[in-house]
């Protein structure tokens, strides 16, 4: 089965009633774990994006406590699963702000990690990959952010 393209589906649900959309809303929720997330974002968190972030970054603190430090291997992974979650939430808000407030904290969580990151060499390749592509991600803000975003990465 091939899909629809994004514009046959809008124009597709402009013909139906509120309530046969509300009825695929919910049924497409029923599929996937990140539908129903992506739904829940949509209707109850989109509103109050501070306090969305802040959700966000405890999941990311309960997750570093959660890593599995008995082998090089093991930490990657974990970082990576977490790096992998922070960049969905992040697709769902879609909110460069969001991006760079989520990305940072994520950098200095992963600074302040022990064992240090510059012990294990992929660890380390992640979080400077993660550092540039924050730079080119403030430099997209607004000029007062921007300055302020640049302190944080300066001190990382």
């Amino acid at each position: 089965m091939k899909s629809a393209t994004v514009k046959e589906l809008k124009m597709e649900l402009l013909d139906r009633s509120p309530k046969e959309v509300m009825e695929l809303c919910l049924r497409l929720s029923r599929f996937k774990k990140e539908n129903k997330e992506l739904l829940t974002y949509l209707l109850f968190e989109s509103a109050d994006e501070e306090a969305y972030i802040e959700g966000v970054k405890e999941e990311i603190d309960s997750r570093f406590e959660l890593v599995n430090k008995k082998s090089p291997y093991f930490v990657k992974k974990s970082i990576r699963g977490i790096l992998n979650h922070t960049k969905k939430y992040i697709r769902y808000s879609q909110n460069k702000e969001t991006e760079v407030e989520l990305l940072l904290y994520f950098c200095q969580k992963l600074k302040s990690f022990r064992p240090s990151i510059y012990r294990n060499r992929k660890v380390e390749i992640i979080y400077n990959r993660l550092i540039e592509q924050c730079k080119k991600k403030v430099m997209l803000l607004h000029e007062d952010l921007q300055y302020d975003y640049l302190r944080i990465l300066e001190s990382l």
